[in-house]
């Protein structure tokens, strides 16, 4: 399934993530999705320039990975409901800054060039040197440089987990051993979470948390995530 979908340039890849039918989305759905992906070059956030387009996860340093295009996808698929324009958004292991531009095109409204309804995305990544790389990636493009200087994007170092304000949307770029309480009570009411869990067996979640604030937690797919663990404890290689 992943493999199939590598392309030779961003549009190309994106195209082909759009037709391999992992996704549940209808047609104008998807095509928010394509639009968001196709304007945010991959090339940008990757070490391996020359499998930027590949379908697969990238080391990116210090124990860390950008996750393979298809998994990136596949989240947005299952947030889509809780991105809308103006929403607030978390990014937990945020890495390379890559999802948070997409995260930016779908919570935000366009005239043209000009943003009309700007969202807020919240990146955390606990390693310094990734998110001071991930503000010079976010700055290739002149989009998602813009939403850096508005404060529409914000990147930070330090623990996702640890964070207080309520967020429409929460996705975690790592695997977590049991879902992280303090991340549940993060989420808005109504609000979304898109996390792998699991150590030996991984397994992503969807937790949903309703207006009334009842908590569901779904099992989706098996997966295989580098872990989310503190910073003191990641193994760079």
């Amino acid at each position: 399934m992943a493999w199939r979908c590598s392309g030779k340039t961003n549009r190309e890849l994106v195209g082909n993530l759009m037709k391999s039918k992992i996704l549940s989305l209808n047609e104008g759905e998807l095509d928010r999705i394509s639009h968001a992906m196709e304007a945010v070059d991959r090339a940008h956030f990757v070490t391996d320039k020359s499998a930027a387009y590949t379908d697969s996860p990238q080391a990116i340093g210090h124990g860390a990975t950008i996750s393979a295009p298809h998994m990136h996808a596949y989240a947005v698929d299952h947030l889509l409901p809780f991105l809308r324009p103006g929403a607030k958004v978390l990014d937990v292991g945020s890495g390379s800054g890559y999802l948070c531009g997409v995260l930016h095109h779908l919570v935000s409204s366009y005239t043209e060039d000009r943003v009309t309804v700007a969202g807020k995305v919240i990146g955390v990544d606990h390693i310094p040197e990734l998110v001071d790389w991930s503000v010079e990636n976010l700055k290739k493009d002149d989009h998602t440089r813009r939403a850096l200087e508005d404060k529409q994007i914000e990147m930070h170092a330090g623990d996702g987990r640890l964070g207080k304000c309520p967020y429409d949307a929460i996705h975690v770029g790592a695997a977590a051993p049991t879902i992280p309480e303090p991340l549940i009570s993060q989420l808005a009411r109504p609000g979304r979470m898109f996390i792998p869990v699991g150590t030996v067996s991984q397994h992503i979640f969807q937790v949903d948390k309703d207006a009334e604030g009842n908590v569901t937690k779904t099992q989706i797919m098996a997966v295989n995530y580098v872990p989310l663990t503190d910073k003191d404890k990641q193994k760079p290689w």
